[in-house]
């Protein structure tokens, strides 16, 4: 058991929310430096569109700046918004506090970041398809939307093909069982099943946490009818750091469970080392010059084209950065990731 969370009444077979009453629902948000987007992100969520109870529980991490003093003024406003403190400053360890802290009867959880704003009939819509699938986890698209001109970019790079390959909840796609989905949203007795989130995985928890879910015969469910805004990072740095990570903790997931790795992951590390062996290897043999100019040939010509209605005036001039950063960081993350998760204790 990796963590207690709510209640310890034992798990059921998952039973579908009855059809004439609505299920109490508990919102939990891991919060960490988020005074840019928080009050946003927390309106979103007490505005959903939903005829049952609903209450969220802010987790709060060592936050900078002013996170804290935010989240104490919605705790005050609204008495549906409650906080708990989540020192460690680690999204899991966030993610099981804020669940620990939901009123015992929640019937569903939804997960909702300090930077994503739902759309309004997000949480009514999740509960239906909840019902009408059987799942135990479904999720939709994160629909990146950028403010500034880099923003946008970013944005138009993470729901391409050309930056993040074919996941569906970055780009789209037919309603079906998947592997994870973006953010969830939990029958409650599937996360008292499973333990809820791993605190090892500082990141790509969601996909560890999913694959769990389907390992012990629940199913995880895509729907683009389900739409979360997403506030890309706003510097190249961050945006660097960001998929960094990505590909670093994607690689402990794959040494942790075997058999989760394919080729669209394999697909930045490949990158990176052809255009690290090309780049060397043409003072040697030149043609060897050729690979790192086609992918930056590919890159720049496939970001000066892609196709995204939401890119203004010069934003499309910053997709041959982003993309190349966004391949490149993810492939040195995964290539030189030296994280090792021992197994919990019996």
């Amino acid at each position: 058991m990796l963590c207690n969370l709510m209640t310890s009444t034992p798990p059921t077979d998952a039973p579908r929310p009855a059809a004439d009453a609505a299920p109490r629902v508990g919102v939990v948000m891991p919060i960490l430096n988020e005074e840019r987007h928080l009050v946003e992100a927390v309106d979103a969520v007490l505005g959903q569109d939903y005829d049952g109870p609903l209450h969220l529980v802010l987790a709060l991490g060592p936050s900078h700046d002013r996170t804290d003093a935010l989240a104490a003024e919605l705790a005050a406003r609204d008495a549906r918004v409650r906080t708990v403190h989540n020192p460690s400053g680690r999204t899991p360890e966030a993610l099981n506090a804020a669940i620990a802290a939901l009123d015992p009867d929640v019937e569903v959880v939804v997960r909702v970041d300090g930077h994503g704003v739902l759309d309004r009939d997000y949480v009514g819509t999740a509960v239906d398809l909840l019902a009408e699938t059987g799942a135990a986890n479904v999720g939709g698209l994160m629909d990146a939307e950028g403010v500034t001109s880099f923003e946008r970019a970013v944005a138009a790079a993470m729901t391409s093909r050309l930056g993040v390959g074919s996941a569906r909840f970055h780009t789209g796609g037919e309603p079906g069982p998947a592997d994870t989905v973006y953010l969830g949203v939990f029958r409650s007795e599937w996360l008292r099943r499973t333990g809820g989130y791993d605190p090892r995985f500082v990141r790509a928890q969601d996909w560890e946490l999913n694959h769990r879910i389907r390992e012990a015969g629940g199913l995880v469910w895509f729907s683009p009818r389900l739409r979360v805004a997403y506030r890309p990072r706003p510097t190249l740095a961050a945006l660097a750091r960001q998929y960094r990570d990505y590909g670093r903790w994607r690689r402990v997931v794959a040494r942790t469970h075997s058999g989760t790795i394919n080729a669209r992951y394999l697909a930045p590390p490949a990158a990176l080392a052809g255009v690290v062996v090309g780049l060397v290897g043409g003072f040697v043999w030149w043609p060897l010059w050729l690979v790192p100019g086609v992918y930056l040939a590919a890159t720049t010509v496939g970001g000066l084209t892609v196709r995204d209605d939401r890119l203004k005036g010069s934003d499309r001039l910053w997709l041959p950065v982003v993309l190349p950063t966004m391949h490149l960081s993810w492939g040195w993350g995964f290539l030189t990731s030296r994280v090792r998760i021992e197994e919990p204790a019996a």
